[in-house]
């Protein structure tokens, strides 16, 4: 099984290729560069594996949530290279792929609280359960402000990940801290991670035509209107 990766949904670029359980992966924190070095990136990772375009079964791609632009530079990326082929694509949330980097080297199961900074006062925020390599996602995908950001039950024990427990001057991980057995707030969504939990889904038969992947945005608006921004400067 041969997969081509995308991420691209947080400053950090990542593309990554999959070649029967072995992994290449090009990873930069590359803010506004993403559209200038993933298609590159993946040409590099082809030649360096000695790979054709025409032999790739699937693309896989990080279908956010995240940044809108990034988001979006990766599914079109994903289906352009799957249409043109006639390949299926996998969508992979980024929140899952963010889970991944977790509690590494630690004994499953572990619970993890995934979370990116949305900006605007928010956290994309999504628990799962990893056992095995493998997740299972535990509460619905959200965005929320740091103070209802939900974990699905009062357990202590819980792994934090992700740029959402250093957003709002640390809000989540003041609030949460006691149930955490630890937290990366450095951590980000990678392409190798997207393509691991893509080739199950793929072998599985759930991989879908390029036309039918839809992003996961979890909100509409991209900034805070005047009006929004004077109250939280007054709160503040």
């Amino acid at each position: 099984m041969i997969l081509l990766a995308f991420e691209t949904a947080t400053e950090a670029c990542s593309v990554a290729l999959w070649n029967d359980g072995a992994v290449l992966e090009r990873f930069e924190l590359a803010p506004r560069r993403h559209a200038e070095l993933a298609l590159p990136w993946a040409e590099a990772l082809l030649a360096e594996a000695g790979i054709a375009r025409a032999q790739l079964d699937a693309v896989a791609v990080g279908r956010g949530p995240g940044a809108f632009t990034g988001v979006r530079l990766a599914i079109a990326l994903a289906q352009g290279i799957a249409l043109a082929l006639d390949r299926p694509v996998v969508p992979v949330s980024t929140l899952a792929a963010l889970a991944m980097r977790a509690a590494p080297g630690r004994l499953e199961p572990v619970r993890i609280l995934a979370a990116i900074d949305a900006r605007m006062g928010e956290v994309y925020s999504g628990a799962f359960r990893r056992a095995d390599g493998r997740l299972s996602a535990l509460s619905a995908e959200s965005v929320a402000g740091p103070g209802q950001v939900p974990l699905p039950d009062d357990a202590p024990g819980w792994w934090g990940a992700g740029t959402g427990f250093a957003a709002v001057e640390g809000a989540l991980s003041t609030r949460l801290g006691p149930r955490m057995s630890g937290i990366d707030a450095a951590a980000l969504p990678r392409a190798g991670d997207v393509a691991r939990l893509a080739a199950p889904e793929l072998e599985a038969g759930r991989a879908i035509a390029p036309e039918r992947v839809e992003p996961a945005y979890l909100r509409d608006r991209v900034a805070l209107t005047s009006a929004e921004q004077q109250a939280r400067r007054a709160a503040d």
